[in-house]
């Protein structure tokens, strides 16, 4: 269960581990990313301190606003602390982190995160139990966030502060309680179960930092047999010596300059996963992307503005009460299954919910099998059937899958700031311009990948035209609820 490395300490004669880290050989970036990770490495007290505070700030926000009274319609973001804690929640943190994936990996998780500090806090003094068969199971990543996206949906979320504290507090508990019956030192809750852990995983393939390994170097060191080493034991579990990407990498720093093998380094920001994602199979990625990012996530956002939702409604309504049902209309269950504010004129009823679930399960799976029958199809074009060609390309669909749930969310950034009177008229080009560059960035990747299969130019093109039907899907998907809708 445990991930020990040996981690290079000090020679005996040097004393104590200087506070200030020598520079990696190299010039420019690299030289500067490989003293940052010395940095992290060597100032660990002061990274923990750092996220502490996070963590006080992250408990006040979240308990203090849901025992606070709504909001009036007077009331602003610097004014009142229920509207101040949404804003930071779900307009400045959420899209943000998404993003930070993508340009600095999975730096967050490991410098930041509340939960992951409370969690391997727990496990410093917990139970230290193995960790269990189920817990590893590889459908979590999926099955986690699509379960909180839709049941974030049910009880509003991104409106109210009692479900985020359900929600958010709820996923806290369960990160310390996990921390401290299993591992010793570590994160099981994030490498695991952590509902968003799948999706940074995809989103840090795209960073262009990562913990670069070198093997050569590692080895070298090992048949000298270098003296002076003390275990490390890497809290997200990763194995650190055959680690060759940043989707599982906390960028902690922690491991950085073992055995003069492991520093943080730049790289192309297509190599991970034109060169490394493709190695093995793996399912459980292809169905967070295309049934998780590119169909649920779309549902969960188009359901309030859509008209199909309001008809369906209304013709499920009319339907019960020709049938003499008309009292499942009335059935309204507590606020923490389904939205419960009649003060705020915001109620959802049994017909709602279900028809709520039925809309995001339908808009997943129509959009899953389309984009599913693009990528067979441009698997057919390269050759013989692969299943690992098949979840190779569906990687190419991580920049347009992300870009649209950051669209997503931000889409409540703008309407927060719409509603203390900015003007935010740029809003519908920019989002234009990421959608484009994001379908670009895909059929690049895609273009990559083809050439890995085949030589012939053609049968490229016919894999990447493919391709580009997912990717069109994708951003019809976002097109139809920011410019039809």
């Amino acid at each position: 269960m445990t991930t020990v490395t040996e981690l290079d300490a000090p020679p005996s004669s040097a004393g104590a581990m200087p506070s200030t880290p020598r520079a990696r050989p190299g010039t420019g970036v690299s030289a500067a990313l490989a003293w940052l990770g010395e940095w992290l490495r060597h100032h660990r007290g002061l990274v923990q301190r750092l996220q502490w505070a996070v963590v006080l700030v992250y408990i006040f926000l979240v308990a203090v606003p849901a025992f606070l009274p709504l909001p009036g319609r007077a009331a602003h973001i610097w004014s009142d602390l229920v509207l101040f804690a949404g804003f930071v929640f779900w307009g400045l943190w959420w899209p943000f982190v998404l993003l930070s994936m993508v340009l600095v990996g999975r730096t967050w998780c490991g410098i930041f995160c509340p939960e992951g500090a409370l969690s391997e806090a727990a496990s410093r003094f917990g139970r230290g139990l193995s960790v269990p068969r189920w817990i590893t199971w590889k459908g979590w990543p999926f099955t986690a966030f699509a379960c909180t996206t839709i049941y974030g949906q049910m009880v509003s979320v991104y409106q109210y502060p009692k479900p985020a504290l359900l929600i958010l507090g709820g996923s806290t508990l369960g990160a310390i309680a996990v921390g401290f019956l299993y591992g010793r030192n570590k994160r099981v809750w994030c490498r695991y179960l952590c509902p968003v852990n799948g999706v940074f995983g995809l989103l840090a393939k795209l960073a262009p930092v990562y913990f670069r390994v070198d093997s050569e170097a590692w080895a070298r060191s090992r048949r000298a047999g270098k003296a002076h080493v003390q275990a490390l034991d890497c809290a997200p579990l990763v194995a650190i010596k055959t680690m060759k990407g940043a989707a599982d990498c906390h960028m902690c720093g922690r491991c950085s300059g073992f055995r003069g093998a492991i520093a943080l380094a730049p790289r192309a920001q297509d190599h991970e996963i034109v060169h490394v994602a493709g190695r093995v199979a793996n399912p459980a990625e292809t169905v967070l992307i295309v049934l998780g990012l590119m169909g649920v996530a779309v549902g969960a956002f188009h359901w309030s503005a859509s008209p199909w939702f309001i008809e369906l409604k209304q013709a499920c309504a009319a339907l019960l009460v020709d049938h003499g049902f008309s009292s499942v209309l009335e059935i309204q269950p507590p606020w923490w299954i389904l939205t419960d504010y009649p003060d705020r004129n915001d109620r959802m009823n049994l017909l709602d919910g279900t028809v709520l679930l039925a809309y995001i399960a339908a808009t997943a799976i129509v959009i899953a099998a389309a984009v599913s029958a693009c990528l067979a199809l441009a698997t057919t074009c390269l050759g013989r059937w692969s299943w690992v060609r098949f979840h190779h390309l569906a990687q190419s669909l991580i920049p347009i899958a992300g870009c649209g749930v950051f669209l997503g969310l931000s889409a409540l950034t703008v309407t927060m700031l719409r509603a203390e009177g900015l003007a935010m008229g740029f809003v519908g080009t920019l989002r234009a311009a990421l959608l484009l560059a994001a379908a670009l960035w895909s059929l690049r990747l895609a273009w990559k990948i083809a050439g890995l299969a085949t030589p012939s130019l053609s049968r490229r093109a016919a894999a990447v035209v493919s391709i580009g039907g997912a990717v069109g899907t994708g951003v019809a998907s976002w097109g139809v609820l920011f410019w039809v809708w």
